[in-house]
């Protein structure tokens, strides 16, 4: 008989052995839910220990606790950076409803958020972020009440933030940046009192910030930045008096920056910049007195820096730039003892820089270009020896660099371009070794070239142009491995060029035009091979121009011009196969023009011009298709006939061939050159009938004259029927004297029933309006009555555009589609839509170009007032970037439509007088031909620039294409159409338009951001020669988006570099080629 002890230990064992076996079991069966998600994953990666043979509770990532009851359950998940890939479908949750963390971040998981999730009812920390998840926030997450911190950033999350996270009371961090959520932030956030931290940064977010978010009182942080916000600031969130971090940059914020921050006296990071604010800085900002990052640049802040920004000295970083502050430098900024970076650049800053800058010994960064600031710089300005980046440019200062200046030998970039400066340049100005990017041109130094610069072989790029430098060039220039590119033009310097440029290998420009540089062109530049552009024109260079120059094979400009150059061109370089610009004029070269050069079809410009050429000009010339600027062979002696191929140099602007020996007749071909602006034909032995063709109707006898016996319709010149023939040619002439006076007759017809037209046309209308007659002049015959046909009156199914003035429409007359611009009925004389209307006939009556919309004529009468222009098959170019057939548009197609518009620009601004200024340059009013020819349209708004005329305005025009200065000048000028064709061009290069871009061109986001980055991505990759053509874009785009509109390139400008940009050869990839160095070579250049 067993005593009662016996069993009541028996039982016990019994009790302990059966929870054991259930504790066990249950989590065996956690761990067969984890194998079973496992081996869903398509990348099981680190989870090697997840076996049956160990217990769960030793897997990689997971921990376990013992329940109050003995039970071993999962506890915690964490699978971050496990190198996971799959989805969550498999995951069975109401297996693991014990856990209390799960951490899957920094994986390739996606798919949906399984709404099974809500099984994990005691989880308080869920993080997810840095996969691939997609879908919407699952409504189920509502049931995790537990949570505290809720992650799920980094992701690919749509949908709108849900409102009811409200419901979620103990949240202490809210995380949903870098996802693609829309919609507006819920006013229900507000009810989220415990929330520490909210970041919804990165997403597509629109919609005001409510006023709620000034109830959560213990947010120490808030981050909303890049998104699409916009209205005010609201004044509640001064009662976040705990925040640490406050970020609301890079959205679409206005009104002024509230009083009430003041009371974020706890604050250490600040930032608002791009965004539309307006107002002052308030001085209460002298409250944040924890502040280490201020950032307000690219906003429209006035008035001037507060004083009291002197409180702030724990700033490290003040960011100011890009505004319209005004005002000097405040004297108070040398409490700013902490201040390593300090950007004040793009604003309306004078008076002097202060002394007291001298006290900021830890500044690193100081950028106050673009500005008015006068005066000198300040001795104490070499109290900063930690500076390693200066930047000054496009001020009003002058005098001397003081001497103290030496003692700053950290500088890696030194930029004082643009100003008045004087004296002698910095003796020890590359002390350190560090300098990379030295850029002083166009100021008024003088003396040697620093002798520290011959070993400062850190030199990646130096810009030393149009100063007064003098001196030996080769005593203290070194060899620089690193070195892109380097200009001293218009200078003084003397001496000879050096082999050692030989040794520069990475060099891409060398100018060193328009200086006193004697002796020969060393053979040792032809070991370049990296060098695109090379000018030594305007010297004293003597010597023949070395074969190995043949070697370059990335070449595009080749610029030898005004020197005493001698012997011939060799055959060899018409090798030069990406060669764009050639001009060797104004030297002593004699011999045959090789007709090697035939081969060199990218060539836009060649000038051969003031040479002792002789022999014929080789037919081959004829072979240069993409000839533009100019073809310039005269001042020579060739001989012969004018080559009649060259009728197919159809983009040639100006032929230049007087003072050589040509003969015989001026080839009929030349009437196929239909771009021609200019043609030299004076001072040969022409003669016979020039045609009469458009390129010779109103020519100045100026270019015909001194020539054996050229005749025709130019006035100044004799009629081709007074001349005396011989017998074996008066059979020619009769034929001729028919080919004129029939023709006469016809156009006199012409002309009669034109005036019956026009009365007709008008008789409804007996005033001139505006000075101009209403008139047609369409294939010479009376087309009203043909377009209300082909419209039926112009019935809506015709209508294929609308505007604010008027309505296009398509109509077929005789077999060929016009589009008929009709103006909508004037209800007072002076309305707008009339002044638009005279404005579009005035621009497109004078001008002429093939990138720009025809007009056949127009009407204006009682009943109607319409224009009839050429007819743009493919519609305007933002309708078809913003269509599915947008891929047709290839990268080939946008490269020649930005050029298109360039050079149809450079025409309204530099050909026209007065200079044509369109002031609505967008996507909307750039029209394409069936070949995809881009034309640009609309010129209701376009102004004529007189000389004399101040041209201030209405603001008018398109935002988003609106130059920044307009916003407070309105001045108009040419440089606001500059502006606007830089921001189509990159809309053209990113298929859509670049707001957010532009933007964030001056934030370190452009830093990390490669060219790769921002292409259409709908469209293929990329060929070599279209990415290294998209390269020249992009950094010519940047060019023109400058603020200031006096570093911005005229058209014309413009025009030759996107006719240059050929297969310049890059040697990165595209996403290795960052927008910031893009810019930052843009800025050099510029300077």
């Amino acid at each position: 008989m067993s005593s009662p002890k016996f069993f009541s230990t028996l039982l016990l064992f019994l009790i302990l052995s059966f929870l054991l076996a259930l504790a066990s079991a249950s989590l065996a069966s956690q761990g067969r839910a984890l194998l079973q998600w496992k081996a869903s994953l398509q990348s099981q990666g680190s989870l090697e220990s997840w076996n049956l043979d160990t217990s769960p509770c030793n897997w990689t990532g997971i921990a376990c606790n013992i329940t109050r009851r003995g039970r071993y359950v999962i506890r915690e998940v964490n699978l971050a950076h496990m190198g996971l890939a799959g989805t969550l479908n498999a995951f069975n949750f109401s297996a693991l409803s014990s856990l209390t963390s799960l951490n899957l971040t920094f994986n390739e998981l996606y798919g949906s958020i399984p709404p099974t999730i809500s099984a994990l009812s005691k989880l308080t920390s869920l993080d997810l972020c840095t996969n691939n998840f997609a879908g919407i926030i699952p409504l189920q997450i509502i049931s995790l009440t537990k949570l505290n911190s809720f992650n799920l950033s980094e992701n690919q999350i749509s949908g709108s933030i849900p409102p009811w996270l409200s419901n979620m009371t103990g949240l202490n961090f809210l995380y949903l940046h870098q996802n693609n959520l829309s919609g507006t932030i819920p006013k229900e956030l507000g009810r989220l009192g415990n929330l520490l931290e909210l970041k919804i940064y990165t997403n597509h977010i629109t919609g005001s910030i409510p006023l709620t978010l000034g109830n959560l009182t213990r947010l120490q942080v808030l981050d909303c930045s890049t998104n699409g916000i916009s209205g005010s600031i609201p004044p509640e969130l001064g009662n976040l008096v705990n925040l640490v971090y406050l970020e609301m940059s890079n959205n679409s914020l206005t009104g002024f920056i509230p009083l009430s921050l003041g009371n974020w006296t706890k604050l250490n990071w600040f930032n608002l910049w791009n965004n539309h604010l307006s107002g002052s800085i308030p001085s209460e900002i002298g409250n944040l007195v924890e502040l280490t990052m201020l950032e307000l640049s690219t906003n429209n802040l006035t008035g001037s820096i507060p004083t009291s920004i002197r409180n702030l000295t724990k700033l490290e970083t003040l960011n100011l730039f890009k505004n319209q502050i005004s005002g000097s430098i405040p004297h108070e900024i040398q409490d700013l003892v902490s201040l390593r970076d300090l950007k004040i650049y793009v604003n309306l800053l004078d008076g002097s820089i202060p002394a007291s800058i001298g006290n900021l010994t830890k500044l690193e960064i100081l950028s106050l270009h673009e500005n008015q600031i006068s005066g000198s710089i300040p001795p104490s300005l070499g109290s900063l020896t930690n500076l390693t980046d200066l930047r000054l440019f496009n001020n009003q200062l002058s005098g001397s660099l003081p001497q103290e200046f030496n003692n700053i030998t950290n500088l890696k970039v030194l930029q004082l371009g643009y100003n008045s400066f004087s004296g002698h340049l910095p003796h020890d100005i590359c002390k350190g070794g560090v300098l990379y990017i030295l850029s002083l041109s166009n100021n008024y130094f003088e003396g040697p070239i620093p002798k520290s610069l011959k070993n400062c072989t850190s030199l990646v790029g130096v810009g030393l142009k149009q100063n007064q430098l003098s001196g030996d060039i080769s005593e203290n220039l070194g060899v620089y491995p690193h070195l892109s590119y380097f200009d001293l033009s218009f200078n003084n310097l003397s001496g000879k060029l050096s082999p050692n440029w030989g040794g520069c290998h990475n060099l891409s420009l060398l100018k060193i035009s328009s200086n006193k540089v004697t002796g020969s062109i060393p053979e040792e530049l032809g070991k370049l091979t990296r060098l695109q552009k090379l000018d030594l024109s305007s010297n004293y260079l003597s010597g023949e121009i070395p074969k190995d120059l043949s070697k370059l094979t990335n070449l595009y400009n080749l610029t030898l011009s005004n020197n005493q150059l001698v012997g011939e061109v060799y055959p060899e370089f018409g090798e030069l196969s990406n060669l764009e610009i050639l001009d060797l004029s104004a030297n002593q070269l004699r011999g045959r023009v090789p007709e090697q050069l035939g081969n060199c079809m990218k060539l836009y410009s060649l000038k051969l011009g003031n040479n002792l050429f002789n022999g014929s000009i080789p037919f081959q010339i004829g072979n240069l298709v993409n000839l533009q600027v100019f073809l310039d062979l005269s001042h020579n002696s060739f001989t012969g006939e004018i080559p009649s191929q060259f009728g197919k140099l159809d983009k040639l602007e100006v032929l230049n061939l007087s003072h050589n020996e040509l003969t015989g007749h001026v080839p009929p071909s030349l009437s196929d050159m239909i771009s021609l602006l200019s043609v030299d034909l004076s001072y040969n032995e022409l003669e016979g009938p020039l045609q009469n063709s458009r390129i010779f109707q109103n020519a100045p006898v100026e270019w015909f004259a001194h020539n054996k016996g050229l005749c025709g319709a130019v006035k100044g010149l004799p009629s081709c029927g007074s001349h005396t023939t011989s017998k074996d040619d008066s059979n020619k002439h009769h034929k001729l004297l028919l080919l004129i006076t029939v023709p006469s007759f016809l156009f006199l017809f012409v002309v009669f029933a034109l005036l019956i037209l026009w009365k007709k046309c008008t008789r409804n209308d007996a005033s001139i309006e505006e000075g101009g007659f209403s008139i047609w002049n369409f294939n010479g015959e009376n087309a009203y009555n043909g377009i209300i046909q082909a419209t039926e009156n112009f019935d809506a199914k015709y209508c294929i555009g609308t505007g604010a003035f008027s309505n296009v429409y398509k109509a077929l007359l005789r077999g060929k589609l016009v589009a008929v611009k009709k103006f909508h009925p004037l209800e007072i004389e002076d309305s707008p839509s009339k002044q638009t209307f005279w404005n579009e006939i005035r621009a497109l009556t004078q001008i002429q170009h093939r990138n720009i919309v025809k007009l056949y004529g127009f009407c204006s009468n009682g009943r109607h007032k319409f224009l009839v222009c050429e007819y743009m098959e493919r519609g305007s170019l933002a309708n078809i970037l913003r269509s599915e057939g947008a891929a047709e548009l290839d990268w080939s197609k946008r490269v020649d439509a930005v050029k298109h518009i360039a050079h149809a620009l450079s025409y309204m601004h530099h050909d026209c007088a007065p200079p044509l200024v369109h002031r609505d340059i967008t996507s909307n009013n750039i029209l394409l031909d069936s070949e995809y020819k881009a034309c640009i349209s609309d010129f209701g708004i376009a102004r004529l620039l007189q000389p004399d005329s101040s041209n201030w305005s209405i603001l008018a025009g398109t935002r988003g294409y609106l130059a920044p200065e307009l916003a407070y000048t309105m001045r108009v000028t040419e440089k606001c159409d500059v502006y606007s064709f830089g921001v189509v061009a990159l809309e053209i290069v990113m298929g859509k338009h670049p707001g957010d871009l532009i933007s964030t061109l001056s934030s370190p986001i452009s830093e990390n951001t490669s060219l790769k980055d921002i292409l259409d991505p709908r469209l293929p990759p990329l060929t070599t020669q279209a990415a290294n053509e998209l390269v020249a874009i992009v950094m010519t785009a940047f060019q023109c988006l400058d603020n200031n509109p006096h570093s911005r390139p005229t058209m014309r400008n413009v025009s030759q570099q996107l006719s240059t940009i050929g297969a310049r050869p890059n040697s990165q990839p595209l996403d290795m080629i960052k927008l910031y160095h893009l810019i930052h070579v843009k800025n050099e250049e510029a300077s």
